[in-house]
């Protein structure tokens, strides 16, 4: 991520306005605005996945999954989860929501840093966030941190099932790196056939 430049803070208001408009995404931390990077294909494979199997589970239902396109507000921080679900989105405000019930990050060498750490703290301290998912892209380890376990993470490897207890869905590992080219799945499909 690239700051536009850390001497320049930009207001909330004109954050939003410059994002209805630019054809990079950018996050706001602390009024410095980052420019996000393109996605690989292992990426979008995760985050499609999950934006999918949430989707058809919530269908009909008040709960509404949210893709990478949709910002998260945290006091006048913004940030772009992968992947989100809110319950009670506020229409009042049609590009941002405050009350994702889990967020969904897939990690990449460039964002380990702040998923794990600032994303992590901050999310976590979200009222209405029940569990933070962490997937891994390079190889096969899905962490998921959860209010109910006082935020300790668990780990979910091939041959796993996750239940995603705030939503009440259960998905098998397998199923979110479907079409993943790491090696881990290369190896754990060689060794199904």
């Amino acid at each position: 991520m690239l700051a536009i430049k850390p001497t320049d803070l930009i207001s909330v208001d004109d954050y939003l306005t410059g994002e209805l408009t630019s054809d990079i995404k950018h996050e706001l931390i602390d009024g410095t605005a980052y420019a996000m990077a393109g996605a690989s294909a292992n990426h979008e494979r995760i985050s499609g996945n999950i934006y999918r199997k949430f989707g058809n589970h919530l269908e009909n239902q008040p709960c509404e999954p949210f893709g990478f396109d949709m910002k998260l507000r945290i006091n006048a921080n913004f940030f772009y989860p992968d992947v989100m679900v809110d319950c009670h989105f506020d229409n009042s405000e049609p590009y941002f929501t405050q009350t994702p019930l889990i967020i969904v990050e897939v990690l990449s060498k460039s964002t380990r840093k702040k998923d794990t750490t600032l994303k992590l703290l901050s999310y976590i301290n979200i009222p209405s966030v029940q569990e933070y998912v962490l997937i891994e892209q390079d190889f096969v380890d899905v962490h998921v941190f959860r209010r109910s376990e006082n935020w300790l993470v668990r780990h979910y490897f091939l041959g796993d099932d996750i239940t995603f207890e705030s939503i009440g869905l259960t998905l098998s590992v397998e199923d979110i790196y479907h079409r993943v080219q790491n090696d881990d799945m290369l190896e754990f499909l060689a060794n199904k056939t």
